[in-house]
Parts: structure tokens; C-alpha cells; sequence
């Protein structure tokens, strides 16, 4: 972590603190809660106190004073690096520590000092979001801080992205990883005649009824960005190719970023044809296109469809911090 980070679509992680809670599916097989045990720190739920690094002010450690450093040498190189936020805690964590709210402080904090880093703030409580941010975000969030909640089943999309979409953000995405189902962005049907929703949506007729339209078509109110990727470890969980390719076919035909992370631990056998001793084999779906096996992180690399998917949001001053 920190620096010359080796996930894919950052450049650079930054902890205020270590230690979350598990709110769903996709926590299931946390890697942060695996790696915190591997390290000797029992900071993972409700009750359990939080790993902090440095004093009282946000310049006493040498950690706070990393993205200090980052954005000084960004700004000498005349480009905006982007710092995933909370790979070991989620910044927007509803709870009663001070300590937590006084490390949330100091980050906004830092993030005001930073104007050279792209901060991507990545929670599953995006409606925690407006009320955990500083006062002065209420009418508009920063340019280079970007809005980002994880998604990884249809479920976790119709409960999370309504939310995503009340922020003020210049730039919001979606982490659909680790991806556990096939996900519908246009999030169900029917509204009433008289229902505006609150984020973003216009109801239109459609042949007599009322439906709104797909959330990646709402141009400057939706989604900018969705990343995608399979699960990694011991208890990983297979993706299944067509859950991939339709959600990068729902990011095409509306313009949005698709960035399409890992396999993780299994690869569609399609793509080891000539493997001697493959991996466990399963079938997802019972069908041949549903077959993967287990090769391992590394080995299942991210091609799909024969090339990467390494897209990011194309904005003026996103583009300043892509490579």
C-alpha cells in the first residue's frame, strides 16, 4: 500500500485508519480483514477499535504526510495522480469513535492540501456520503475528489446507486468487484406518473406506461466510471464471463468508462485451451460458456474478449490524472 500502488486503476492507496464492519455479499471474503489478521491487528467489527496512525495533527506521521509529498511531485510533473482512499477501512463507516470522526476530519483536511491527487473516495454507505463530508461539499464536491460505492450484486445496485447519485460529485463510479451477479444498470421499471425520483431520474412513457430512463443514459447525473473484477484468494467466488461482457456493453452504448480489473481467482477455460492439468473446473450456469477453472490470480490476467479494458472517465480535468 501507499505509493506506486499495484491495483490497476490508481496510482497510489491512502489509510486513515485501519478496521471496518462487514454490510454484505461482497464482504464475505474481505481482503483487508484477512490482511489486518495477517498483521496481528483485530480491528474488523462493530465493537473492535480501529488501528490509527500518527497524533493529534494530520502532519505528525510520516503516513499523513505521504499525499503531501505525492501531490508536490505531481504537481512537478505536471499531472494528477489518483489515490484510492479506504482500501482498509471504509471512510464513511457509520459509527460512534471519535477517533474515527476526528481521522475523517484530518483527511478532508488533507484533501483540501492535495489539489494535484484525484482522491477516490470508494464506500458501501453511500448514504453516508453528504452527511459525513465536510459542510463546505454540500453545493458541490471538489473537481478532484470523485464518488465511488461498490456494487457488486442487482441488489446492492438498486440500494446503493440511488444513494451514489445524491452526491454532488464531478465524477462518480461504480467498483462492481468482486462481481457476484449479472447487474441491470437501469435498475427496474415502473414509476409513478407523479414520482420524480430524487436522483436524477425523469419518468417517460413507453407504450402506455411510465419507466425511467437506464441510469448510464443520464447525461451529467449518472455514472461516469464502473470497474469490474472477479474475486482473488482461498474462498474466491468465480465470475462469470457474461456478467462481465453485459455490463461492458451497458458502458458502451452509454459513453461510460468500463474498466475491467481481473478474472480473479478462475478464467473461462475457453481461454486455457491447451492447459495439461487445469484447475478445479465448475460451471456457473451449467453451460459451456459457464465453465471456468481455477488458474489462479496471476494466470487469469484481465483480457476479455481478447484485449484489456483499461478505460477511464473522460473529462477535462479527469484526463489530467490518466496515463
Amino acid at each position: 500500500m501507499g505509493e506506486n500502488s499495484k491495483i490497476a486503476w490508481c496510482d497510489h492507496t491512502f489509510n486513515p485508519w485501519w478496521g471496518c464492519t462487514r454490510v454484505s455479499p461482497g464482504c464475505d471474503n474481505c481482503y483487508a480483514e484477512g490482511q489486518a489478521a495477517r498483521w496481528g491487528f483485530d480491528v474488523w467489527g462493530s465493537n473492535k477499535t480501529r488501528r490509527f496512525f500518527g497524533g493529534d495533527h494530520w502532519l505528525d506521521s510520516k503516513h499523513w504526510r505521504e499525499p503531501v509529498w505525492w501531490n508536490a511531485k505531481a504537481a512537478a510533473e505536471g499531472v494528477r495522480r489518483r489515490v484510492f482512499c479506504g482500501s482498509m477501512c471504509d471512510v464513511f463507516e457509520d459509527t460512534q469513535s471519535t477517533d474515527v470522526g476526528a481521522a475523517r476530519e484530518q483527511l478532508f483536511r488533507l484533501i483540501g492540501c492535495t489539489p494535484n491527487l484525484i482522491w477516490l473516495l470508494l464506500t458501501k454507505r453511500p448514504e453516508n456520503m453528504q452527511r459525513f463530508a465536510p459542510r463546505d461539499w454540500e453545493s458541490g464536491w471538489p473537481e478532484n475528489v470523485w464518488a465511488m460505492a461498490t456494487v457488486e450484486n442487482q441488489a446492492m445496485a438498486e440500494l446503493r446507486i440511488r444513494k451514489l447519485l445524491q452526491v454532488p460529485a464531478a465524477v462518480r463510479g461504480l467498483s462492481c468487484e468482486p462481481l457476484l451477479g449479472p447487474l441491470d444498470l437501469r435498475l427496474g421499471t415502473a414509476l409513478g406518473e407523479d414520482e420524480d425520483s430524487d436522483c436524477g431520474f425523469r419518468p417517460c412513457k413507453v407504450g402506455g406506461s411510465w419507466h425511467q430512463h437506464p441510469l448510464l443514459d443520464v447525461c451529467n447525473r449518472g455514472i461516469s466510471w464502473v470497474i469490474a473484477g472477479g474475486e482473488s484468494g482461498q474462498h474466491a467466488r468465480p465470475l462469470h464471463p457474461d456478467w462481465v461482457r453485459t455490463l461492458r456493453d451497458q458502458c458502451q452504448a452509454a459513453d461510460v468508462a468500463f474498466f475491467f480489473k481481473q478474472w480473479g481467482e478462475f478464467a473461462p477455460c475457453c481461454h486455457f485451451p491447451g492447459l495439461k492439468k487445469p484447475g478445479p473446473v465448475v460451471s456457473i450456469d451449467g453451460q459451456d460458456h459457464g465453465m471456468m477453472t481455477r488458474v489462479g490470480r496471476k494466470d487469469a490476467g484481465q483480457l476479455l474478449d481478447g484485449r484489456k479494458w483499461n478505460e477511464f472517465p473522460n473529462t477535462v480535468e479527469a484526463a489530467k490524472g490518466t496515463k
